[in-house]
């Protein structure tokens, strides 16, 4: 997930000082993202049954997970499937490497309702001149196995943008132009990762946790004839123009990944996990001030993963526990 702090925080500080909204996020349906850093999580089936008796359609995968494939497989659930990141050089320098991969990941499971292909997520450094080129080769191997509806996008982090107020989005790093346009061409969405909470805790003395948790009772941000009341909107808000600025204006935008932590850090409660989260399901059908209309959207995540590096809030950010109760209640 994201571990977009810094780079976060310097955007929403820009994004603040000029003003932000909500972001209506709104889909046939909300998804949410399945990670497996945990000890003692459900097997793959229970997970999928858990989606459906919440009436969760959509799901995320970080990597081609055989058993979350075969228990999806019939259930009509919508899906996000990873290409993990040490993958992208191999699939980026040879085609033969991507038709297997298509073969072996998507077509060997024709009962599933596969999406988008996220082609890395928040990929860095100098691994960023193999997202398009293995986009590319994702493209032709799945149009070669007759699978051309499945579209293929790259999932990134709210640091690949820059400008206050939403309107002035641009893309802060090189890589992203030729991409966008590259989704332009084919049809498929951007995927963003949209984390206010990290908005939030890098820049606290400018932000009202109002403003990130949907809660503000008015407009904060002002941008032309666009009032922003949440975070959320503002920092999609700011993709949408970066888009446009980049000529890809009709590229539409899948918020990949967004959710609060309930333990581990500043402002990580169960309180604001729970606000967050179903102030954000509720939201999602609106659209934002700059593009009305629903948004898909994916929580993340669907289990707390004790198991997962990084800052402790990265373990706490889960719907559920591994026993698969609620980690608090939450209206689908």
């Amino acid at each position: 997930m994201a571990k977009q702090g810094a780079v976060a925080s310097m955007l929403a500080l820009a994004l603040l000082l000029g003003t932000f909204a909500a972001i209506p996020t709104g889909v046939q349906s909300i998804g949410v993202c399945y990670g497996v850093n945990g000890g003692s999580l459900p097997s793959a089936a229970d997970v999928v049954q858990l989606y459906q008796s919440n009436g969760i359609n959509l799901m995320r995968i970080y990597f081609p997970d055989a058993n979350a494939l075969q228990a999806l497989s019939g259930t009509g659930i919508g899906l996000i499937m990873d290409v993990p990141n040490e993958k992208l050089g191999s699939l980026a320098s040879d085609p033969s490497a991507a038709a297997a991969w298509v073969r072996d990941n998507v077509q060997a499971f024709p009962g599933v309702s596969f999406r988008y292909i996220a082609v890395g997520n928040e990929v860095a450094g100098g691994d960023t001149a193999s997202i398009l080129p293995a986009m590319r080769n994702i493209d032709g191997a799945l149009a070669d196995a007759g699978l051309g509806a499945v579209k293929v996008s790259t999932a990134v982090q709210s640091g690949v943008t820059q400008g206050f107020p939403p309107s002035e989005g641009s893309f802060s790093q090189g890589h992203m132009g030729p991409i966008a346009q590259y989704l332009q061409s084919t049809g498929a969405p951007l995927l963003a990762n949209v984390y206010p909470y990290f908005s939030y805790i890098g820049n606290k003395g400018q932000i009202d946790i109002s403003y990130a948790l949907f809660t503000s009772p008015g407009t904060v941000v002002q941008d032309g004839s666009n009032a922003y009341q949440n975070l959320f909107d503002a920092l999609v808000d700011t993709f949408y123009s970066a888009l446009e600025n980049a000529g890809a204006g009709n590229v539409g935008i899948v918020v990949s990944e967004s959710g609060w932590p309930s333990a581990g850090g500043d402002a990580a409660t169960t309180d604001n996990a729970q606000t967050y989260n179903q102030n954000l399901i509720n939201h999602v059908g609106q659209g934002t001030p700059k593009r009305p209309g629903a948004i898909e959207t994916y929580i993340f995540a669907m289990f707390n993963e004790d198991q997962k590096p990084g800052a402790e809030t990265e373990r706490h950010f889960g719907l559920f526990n591994p026993d698969k109760s609620p980690a608090y209640p939450i209206r689908f």
